[in-house]
């Protein structure tokens, strides 16, 4: 088992040493340069960003685009004691005014009950024959423009396409929901309350919501770091080293992305709490083992002993994190694949900062200024001591546990289950999923969707009738009692709905030029005659289970293919259902490659597969108990927890890191037994320390309003302490293991061929 310093590392500690000072100097340079790129990196707020370019559904979605304008509709909903009386519709029609007149509407799309009713661009007899077929209205504006309790309303606004919007849409719909919460208590009454869906508010809400809480966490993980830094080594100086090499690496990866083309996305929040608490973590390895070193050498000694250590294994530990973030490149979703390559270039940032600021840093000036001990460190390590002792006499006790608890939680892989409801990423309290209850409870569904399908360039009367009977056997899917559908809206709707025969392919193109006098919009909307395709716009509940959406709209397809073929679903409703529908199979597969990754970093860096095997096991164990134990309790997969795998294991193998170079340096001198227990007393400690300091990093991730970033900060923070556990419990053993199996070449030696630190 050899040591894991390659030939052009070992003489890096004297390097370093020798030009500290003009590397603190230059690496302070380069961070005051990188401020300016760094500050320009944006966060891609587009829905496409969230999809691979080759998506089938993401293509499906951007063809009907082109075709009927696309559906990015927004609803205002409010309730009037007075809505169906002359008043109440036409305060409906001044709300919707105001509405429609804000900068990226489509005002000429705008549907409201009042216009419905009675449309004002129809001559009075034409008005009165509409108000004669009132079933027919009725049934065209229910759960859309009216609830079943006659008081609740809604308008639906249409944005225009974001290609083509002259404002950005994050102003838009802030701007419609100040509006609405403005007008409606105005012509309503003062406790009127406006309420906002739609799927591009919760796009929108989504990444205003990871704008923001990405600066929130980044402060308040440095907030917290640097107090569970103060407490343990006591020392100002010993604070500001861990967080200069924080923002440096977080400058120069933010600049380093900008200079590259790439933007932030959904999940790239934790980028800079990630970067943090993977800096401070080194940086705390630093501090401890020079703090040891400064027992018995001055401090230029102390220091170039610390490095000639440490710099090897951080070279490994930082390659290692990297590899397991690598493996998110397998990823399906373009946030998470992206999130994966950001992560790496941040992890390797970590290992430059380290070594230009930190030599400089601990060196500079005259005054010596050495880490303290943290409060109870002394019972700790003698904690650790007899722990070890505890382990070593009881070594099918540990194995047997570890055995069970693996085997039985890993049985509830198979009740795994993927969050498709898009609004459960939202806290309950927030506005989006309040909006979502009263629109769902009063007026039906609000995810918007559709089906598209061939059509003639030429309608006639037998392809409507066909139209008429598919869209009449949708509105009676039905699930436990309920409508699967709470809208559907076919083109024959309003043929219907308007005075006069169908008859002929003439007369039904009369009536769609009647009907474009005051709805032009409606025929492209649903009928393109050049590309001869038509659609069906239809509405369904957003928060449904996701097998439930899954199902709906695998049956609304096959239904359609049946009456027309080469029938597609899509839509906002459709892409948001589908976009995490990859979690399960992401979850095992960057899983599986960083698995790989890992134990072939970990062969390179010991010379010896049995190392690279024995490392993986007390990494994989909390990974197992964490994903088997979200199946028994019943947690869905979502965009937060997919990457908890390779992104835990990427982390936390770093500490089996460290304690393979301890025990290898304890071996020098002790036999197995020994070697153990001063590994655990040194190193364990070290550990201990790291891990509860990463802990405290990743906790801040709680106070997210993305839901999935909770989950990620939660069960991070439980993996790494169970990898603590494993490498103080059963990694030992396995140490053991393969020190007895390695060849007689280094039998003097079994954990490898090094430079005594004496001799150094």
């Amino acid at each position: 088992m050899t040591d894991p310093r390659s030939d052009w590392l070992r003489p890096l500690a004297d390097r370093l040493i020798r030009r500290r000072n003009v590397l603190l100097v230059g690496g302070i340079v380069a961070t005051l340069l990188a401020l300016y790129p760094a500050s320009l990196l944006t966060l891609d707020q587009s829905l496409e960003s969230l999809y691979a370019k080759d998506d089938p559904h993401l293509l499906s979605y951007l063809e009907s685009k082109d075709l009927f304008g696309g559906d990015e509709f927004v609803i205002v909903a409010y309730q009037d004691p007075q809505l169906l009386e002359p008043e109440g519709l036409e305060r409906v029609r001044r709300i919707s005014k105001r509405l429609s007149d804000i900068a990226g509407v489509r005002s000429e799309s705008t549907q409201n009950l009042a216009d419905a009713i009675a449309p004002k661009k129809l001559h009075f007899l034409e008005r009165l024959l509409l108000a004669t077929r009132s079933r027919e209205m009725r049934r065209l504006t229910e759960s859309v423009l009216v609830g079943g309790d006659n008081q609740t309303t809604g308008i639906v606004l249409r944005l225009v396409p974001e290609t083509q919007a002259i404002v950005l849409r994050r102003v838009t719909i802030s701007e419609i929901r100040r509006v609405a919460e403005e007008i409606v208590p105005e012509q309503v009454g003062k406790n009127a309350r406006a309420y906002v869906v739609g799927e591009p508010v919760q796009v929108h809400d989504m990444f205003s919501i990871v704008e923001a809480d990405g600066q929130k966490l980044f402060y308040w993980s440095l907030v917290l770091l640097a107090g569970v830094i103060i407490v343990l080594f006591r020392s100002i100086r010993w604070v500001l080293l861990p967080m200069a090499v924080v923002a440096a690496s977080i400058i120069w990866t933010e600049a380093v992305l900008y200079l590259s083309g790439m933007q932030l996305s959904m999940v790239s929040s934790m980028l800079n709490s990630l970067v943090t608490v993977i800096g401070i973590a080194e940086v705390m390895h630093v501090t401890l083992h020079y703090r040891e070193k400064r027992r018995n050498l001055p401090r230029v000694e102390a220091m170039r002993r610390t490095l000639a250590d440490l710099m090897p294994i951080t070279f490994w530990t930082v390659v290692t994190t990297a590899a397991g973030f690598t493996s998110l490149l397998s990823s399906q979703i373009q946030p998470v694949n992206s999130f994966g390559t950001m992560m790496s270039i941040g992890s390797m940032m970590v290992l430059l900062a380290v070594g230009v600021l930190l030599p400089g840093g601990v060196l500079v000036g005259h005054v010596q200024i050495d880490p303290g001990t943290a409060p109870a460190e002394d019972h700790l390590t003698r904690f650790l001591g007899d722990f070890t002792v505890w382990v070593q006499q009881r070594p099918m006790l540990a194995g047997l546990a570890t055995a069970l608890i693996a085997g039985f939680t890993a049985l509830g892989f198979m009740r795994l289950d993927v969050e498709t409801d898009f609004s459960r990423n939202f806290r309950e309290s927030s506005p989006i999923v309040s909006s979502l209850n009263f629109v769902e409870g009063n007026l039906g569904g609000a995810g918007t969707w559709e089906v598209n399908f061939p059509a003639p360039e030429v309608l006639t009367p037998q392809f409507l009738a066909k139209v008429r009977d598919l869209a009449e056997r949708f509105r009676e899917m039905e699930q436990d009692g309920q409508p699967r559908l709470t809208k559907v809206l076919a083109i024959t709707d309003i043929l219907d709905l308007v005075p006069g025969a169908t008859d002929t392919p003439e007369r039904i193109r009369n009536k769609l030029s009647r009907i474009a006098e005051f709805q032009p919009e409606y025929e492209p909307g649903l009928y393109n005659a050049q590309a001869r395709m038509m659609r069906f716009v239809l509405r369904a509940r957003e928060r449904q289970p996701s097998e439930t959406k899954l199902s709906l709209i695998e049956d609304v397809e096959h239904m359609a293919n049946d009456e027309f073929g080469e029938a597609k679903t899509t839509g906002m409703f459709v892409l948001l259902t589908f976009l995490i529908e990859s979690l399960l199979r992401d979850q095992f597969i960057s899983f599986l490659l960083t698995t790989i990754g890992i134990w072939a970093m970990m062969t390179i860096a010991f010379r010896s597969w049995r190392v690279g095997l024995v490392s993986l096991a007390p990494n994989v164990f909390p990974i197992v108990v964490l994903i088997g134990g979200m199946g028994w309790l019943g947690l869905p997969i979502n965009i937060g927890t997919a990457m908890i795998a390779s992104v835990s294991m990427g982390l936390t193998i770093d500490s089996s890191i460290h304690y393979i170079a301890g025990y290898r340096r304890a071996r020098q001198d002790l036999q197995g037994g020994d070697a153990l227990r001063r590994t655990h007393e040194d190193v364990g400690r070290a550990l201990v320390f790291t891990t509860f300091a990463l802990m405290v990093g990743f906790s801040v991730l709680t106070l997210s309003n993305f839901i999935p970033l909770v989950y990620f900060g939660v069960l991070v923070s439980a993996a790494m302490l169970g990898g603590l556990i494993g490498n103080l419990t059963f990694f030992p053993l396995l140490l053991q293991w393969a020190d007895r199996f390695e060849g007689k070449s280094e039998a003097r030696n079994p954990m490898g061929e090094i430079r005594s630190t004496k001799s150094e």
